[in-house]
Protein backbone atom coordinates (compact mmCIF):
# COMPACT_ATOMS: atom_id res chain seq x y z
CA UNK A 1 0.00 0.00 0.00
CA UNK A 2 1.11 3.62 -0.40
CA UNK A 3 3.24 4.66 2.86
CA UNK A 4 1.06 6.63 5.47
CA UNK A 5 3.45 9.21 6.63
CA UNK A 6 3.91 9.92 10.53
CA UNK A 7 4.97 12.52 12.41
CA UNK A 8 6.18 11.08 16.22
CA UNK A 9 7.26 13.78 19.00
CA UNK A 10 8.63 11.32 21.98
CA UNK A 11 11.57 11.98 24.46
CA UNK A 12 11.38 8.12 25.59
CA UNK A 13 14.07 6.87 23.55
CA UNK A 14 13.31 3.12 24.36
CA UNK A 15 9.31 3.74 24.10
CA UNK A 16 10.04 5.63 21.16
CA UNK A 17 12.28 2.46 19.76
CA UNK A 18 9.39 -0.02 20.31
CA UNK A 19 6.84 1.91 18.78
CA UNK A 20 8.37 3.26 15.76
CA UNK A 21 9.40 -0.34 15.11
CA UNK A 22 6.05 -1.76 15.53
CA UNK A 23 4.93 1.22 12.94
CA UNK A 24 6.98 0.59 10.24
CA UNK A 25 6.49 -3.10 10.95
CA UNK A 26 2.73 -2.56 10.07
CA UNK A 27 3.74 -0.25 6.87
CA UNK A 28 3.81 3.34 8.05
CA UNK A 29 6.52 5.47 7.45
CA UNK A 30 7.46 7.07 10.65
CA UNK A 31 9.42 10.48 11.39
CA UNK A 32 10.47 10.44 15.14
CA UNK A 33 12.29 13.36 16.84
CA UNK A 34 12.61 14.04 19.99
CA UNK A 35 11.89 18.22 20.27
CA UNK A 36 8.80 20.57 19.82
CA UNK A 37 11.06 22.39 17.95
CA UNK A 38 12.37 20.12 15.55
CA UNK A 39 8.79 18.32 14.98
CA UNK A 40 7.36 22.15 13.95
CA UNK A 41 10.67 22.24 11.94
CA UNK A 42 9.75 18.90 10.47
CA UNK A 43 5.96 19.58 9.78
CA UNK A 44 7.05 22.69 7.78
CA UNK A 45 9.44 20.66 5.46
CA UNK A 46 7.40 17.77 4.64
CA UNK A 47 3.92 16.73 4.69
CA UNK A 48 2.80 13.94 6.76
CA UNK A 49 -0.64 12.39 7.25
CA UNK A 50 -0.87 11.98 10.94
CA UNK A 51 1.09 12.78 14.57
CA UNK A 52 1.62 11.15 17.62
CA UNK A 53 2.52 13.41 20.57
CA UNK A 54 3.81 13.53 23.64
CA UNK A 55 3.06 16.01 26.16
CA UNK A 56 6.44 16.11 28.35
CA UNK A 57 8.96 17.45 26.15
CA UNK A 58 12.40 18.73 27.17
CA UNK A 59 12.38 22.09 25.17
CA UNK A 60 8.20 23.02 25.52
CA UNK A 61 5.63 20.89 26.14
CA UNK A 62 2.85 19.05 23.83
CA UNK A 63 0.27 22.01 24.27
CA UNK A 64 2.92 24.27 22.31
CA UNK A 65 3.13 22.33 19.64
CA UNK A 66 -0.68 21.61 19.61
CA UNK A 67 -1.41 25.57 19.76
CA UNK A 68 1.32 25.91 16.48
CA UNK A 69 -0.71 23.32 14.55
CA UNK A 70 -3.61 23.45 12.25
CA UNK A 71 -5.12 20.33 14.01
CA UNK A 72 -8.40 20.68 11.38
CA UNK A 73 -5.64 19.43 9.01
CA UNK A 74 -4.53 16.17 9.95
CA UNK A 75 -5.30 13.89 13.29
CA UNK A 76 -2.97 14.38 16.81
CA UNK A 77 -3.17 11.50 18.93
CA UNK A 78 -1.75 12.78 22.43
CA UNK A 79 0.38 9.20 23.86
CA UNK A 80 1.25 10.61 27.03
CA UNK A 81 1.36 9.14 30.78
CA UNK A 82 -0.74 11.99 32.12
CA UNK A 83 -3.87 10.21 33.50
CA UNK A 84 -5.86 13.41 34.77
CA UNK A 85 -9.03 14.35 33.58
CA UNK A 86 -7.46 18.24 33.41
CA UNK A 87 -4.96 17.40 31.06
CA UNK A 88 -7.24 15.43 29.01
CA UNK A 89 -9.75 18.10 28.65
CA UNK A 90 -6.97 20.58 27.97
CA UNK A 91 -5.43 18.75 25.19
CA UNK A 92 -8.65 18.10 23.28
CA UNK A 93 -9.84 21.89 23.67
CA UNK A 94 -6.30 22.68 22.07
CA UNK A 95 -7.27 20.31 19.31
CA UNK A 96 -6.40 17.08 20.20
CA UNK A 97 -8.18 14.13 17.90
CA UNK A 98 -7.28 11.40 20.23
CA UNK A 99 -5.88 10.78 23.82
CA UNK A 100 -3.99 7.18 24.92
CA UNK A 101 -2.65 7.09 28.32
CA UNK A 102 0.98 5.17 28.66
CA UNK A 103 1.38 2.14 28.73
CA UNK A 104 -0.55 1.77 25.33
CA UNK A 105 -1.59 -1.39 23.42
CA UNK A 106 0.07 -1.44 19.99
CA UNK A 107 -3.17 -3.37 18.47
CA UNK A 108 -5.29 -0.36 19.50
CA UNK A 109 -2.78 2.17 18.42
CA UNK A 110 -3.04 0.90 14.88
CA UNK A 111 -6.91 0.25 14.86
CA UNK A 112 -7.44 4.49 16.12
CA UNK A 113 -4.99 5.53 13.32
CA UNK A 114 -6.81 4.05 10.95
CA UNK A 115 -10.35 5.13 12.04
CA UNK A 116 -8.79 8.88 12.27
CA UNK A 117 -7.15 8.61 8.44
CA UNK A 118 -10.43 7.81 7.36
CA UNK A 119 -12.31 10.59 9.20
CA UNK A 120 -9.65 13.22 7.86
CA UNK A 121 -10.15 11.81 4.55
CA UNK A 122 -6.51 10.38 3.83
CA UNK A 123 -8.16 7.37 2.24
CA UNK A 124 -8.32 7.59 -1.72
CA UNK A 125 -11.38 7.71 -3.60
CA UNK A 126 -11.82 4.57 -5.26
CA UNK A 127 -11.85 3.15 -8.71
CA UNK A 128 -14.75 1.33 -10.37
CA UNK A 129 -14.56 -2.25 -11.65
CA UNK A 130 -17.67 -4.96 -11.89
CA UNK A 131 -15.77 -7.18 -9.98
CA UNK A 132 -16.81 -8.09 -6.37
CA UNK A 133 -13.31 -7.50 -5.55
CA UNK A 134 -10.75 -6.07 -7.02
CA UNK A 135 -6.73 -4.48 -6.14
CA UNK A 136 -6.31 -1.10 -8.27
CA UNK A 137 -3.00 0.85 -7.01
CA UNK A 138 -2.48 -0.96 -3.85
CA UNK A 139 -4.96 -0.57 -2.66
CA UNK A 140 -8.19 -3.16 -2.21
CA UNK A 141 -11.76 -2.86 -3.05
CA UNK A 142 -15.01 -4.64 -2.57
CA UNK A 143 -18.53 -3.37 -4.24
CA UNK A 144 -16.15 -0.36 -5.90
CA UNK A 145 -15.56 0.89 -2.07
CA UNK A 146 -11.90 1.22 -1.09
CA UNK A 147 -11.63 -1.13 1.66
CA UNK A 148 -9.46 0.18 4.57
CA UNK A 149 -7.08 -2.58 5.39
CA UNK A 150 -4.51 -1.69 7.79
CA UNK A 151 -1.00 -2.72 5.59
CA UNK A 152 -0.87 -6.53 7.10
CA UNK A 153 -4.58 -7.15 6.67
CA UNK A 154 -3.79 -5.78 3.04
CA UNK A 155 -1.18 -7.84 2.54
CA UNK A 156 -3.09 -11.14 3.86
CA UNK A 157 -6.46 -9.92 1.30
CA UNK A 158 -4.37 -9.94 -1.17
CA UNK A 159 -2.96 -13.42 -1.12
CA UNK A 160 -6.53 -14.58 -0.17
CA UNK A 161 -7.64 -13.25 -3.68
CA UNK A 162 -4.52 -14.63 -5.83
CA UNK A 163 -5.66 -17.94 -4.79
CA UNK A 164 -9.22 -17.59 -4.49
CA UNK A 165 -11.64 -20.15 -3.36
CA UNK A 166 -8.71 -22.18 -2.28
CA UNK A 167 -8.08 -22.55 1.42
CA UNK A 168 -4.91 -20.82 2.63
CA UNK A 169 -3.08 -23.20 5.39
CA UNK A 170 -2.64 -20.69 8.51
CA UNK A 171 0.88 -20.75 8.81
CA UNK A 172 1.00 -19.14 5.28
CA UNK A 173 -1.01 -15.98 6.49
CA UNK A 174 0.80 -16.03 9.84
CA UNK A 175 3.81 -15.62 7.49
CA UNK A 176 2.22 -12.22 6.03
CA UNK A 177 2.51 -10.49 9.41
CA UNK A 178 5.11 -8.87 11.10
CA UNK A 179 7.69 -10.45 12.88
CA UNK A 180 6.36 -9.90 16.44
CA UNK A 181 3.09 -11.44 15.20
CA UNK A 182 1.16 -14.60 16.94
CA UNK A 183 -1.68 -16.75 16.18
CA UNK A 184 -3.78 -14.03 18.12
CA UNK A 185 -3.00 -11.40 15.91
CA UNK A 186 -3.93 -13.57 12.60
CA UNK A 187 -7.28 -14.17 14.37
CA UNK A 188 -7.40 -10.47 15.05
CA UNK A 189 -6.57 -9.17 11.63
CA UNK A 190 -8.97 -12.16 9.94
CA UNK A 191 -11.92 -10.56 11.89
CA UNK A 192 -10.87 -7.50 11.01
CA UNK A 193 -10.90 -8.32 7.85
CA UNK A 194 -14.07 -10.09 8.26
CA UNK A 195 -15.85 -6.85 9.36
CA UNK A 196 -14.86 -5.18 7.01
CA UNK A 197 -15.95 -6.85 3.90
CA UNK A 198 -19.65 -7.19 5.14
CA UNK A 199 -19.73 -10.78 6.25
CA UNK A 200 -20.65 -12.29 9.25
CA UNK A 201 -18.79 -15.26 11.12
CA UNK A 202 -21.68 -17.58 11.30
CA UNK A 203 -22.65 -17.49 7.15
CA UNK A 204 -19.47 -16.97 6.08
CA UNK A 205 -20.32 -15.75 2.54
CA UNK A 206 -16.82 -14.28 1.60
CA UNK A 207 -14.11 -15.71 3.90
CA UNK A 208 -14.38 -19.09 4.66
CA UNK A 209 -12.64 -20.90 7.73
CA UNK A 210 -11.50 -24.24 7.28
CA UNK A 211 -11.22 -24.69 11.03
CA UNK A 212 -7.73 -26.41 11.90
CA UNK A 213 -6.80 -25.53 8.17
CA UNK A 214 -6.64 -22.18 7.81
CA UNK A 215 -8.94 -19.68 5.25
CA UNK A 216 -10.52 -19.48 1.65
CA UNK A 217 -11.46 -16.20 0.10
CA UNK A 218 -14.84 -17.20 -1.55
CA UNK A 219 -15.91 -15.18 -4.83
CA UNK A 220 -18.48 -17.19 -7.55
Amino acid sequence: MNLVHILYIEDDLTTAKYLTEFLQEYGFNVKHTDTITSGLSFLNQSKFDLILLDLNLPDFDGFEFLKSTNSSALPIIIISALNDTNTKVKAFRYGASDYMVKPIDLLELEARIWSHLKRYGKIPIPKYSNEMFYIKNNYAYFQNQIIDFTPVEFDIFQILLKNKNQTIPRERLTNALSSISSHRTLDYHMKNIRTKINDDSKTQKYLKTEYGVGYKLIIS
